[in-house]
């Protein structure tokens, strides 16, 4: 026991070489999404989609949270690939943490890997299965993969939770509403 004790005193970054548990704020984040859902307008919805944001950009570190700032800047810079290498690692070193999956779905959808997006889209939304932008991003994702009567289902969905997404102009109209019209 002293000798594992000295060990990890002697190696502190061994100890914190694993990512804390995160903390998504999710009853925060459930009366969000249930404002969201029934906002008037979209001027009404968007204060609530950038506090979804900030929970969602939220890393459960430091050390993640260098990684996922780092990781959205090189994929704005165009560095896809600096990009996907850095989200690899942020998922590597947190797991659990949805919003690594989400935004290295997002580098790989830049690149058109998308069964590769695909595969980080739906861990997102294993993880955190009212993760909006997860949501629309797989409808894209599916979108570009010629899914297109999966997408429009999973860009329902999306839009249950959110009325007032871009993305609600890529919805098509299905028979039955046409012949409502």
């Amino acid at each position: 026991m002293r000798l594992c004790l000295l060990f990890l005193v002697a190696i502190p970054g061994l100890v914190l070489a694993d990512c804390p548990p995160h903390d998504p704020q999710n009853e925060l984040r459930s009366r969000l999404l249930a404002h969201l859902s029934v906002a008037p307008t979209e001027d009404a919805a968007a204060p609530i989609a950038s506090e979804l944001w900030r929970i969602w950009l939220t890393a459960p570190d430091q050390q993640a949270q260098d990684m996922l700032d780092s990781g959205m800047e090189r994929r704005e810079m165009f560095d896809f690939e600096g990009a996907e290498a850095i989200l690899t690692a942020l998922t590597e070193y947190c797991p659990d943490y949805a919003e690594g999956w989400n935004q290295r779905a997002f580098a790989r959808f830049l690149r058109q890997d998308y069964a590769g997006a695909l595969t980080d889209l739906d861990e997102a939304l294993t993880l955190s299965p009212d993760h909006i932008a997860a949501r629309s991003g797989k409808a894209l994702t599916l979108m570009g993969l010629g899914r297109t009567d999966e997408a429009q289902g999973v860009l329902r969905d999306a839009l249950d939770l959110n009325p007032w997404l871009p993305e609600r102009s890529l919805l098509q109209e299905t028979i039955d509403q046409e012949r409502e019209l």
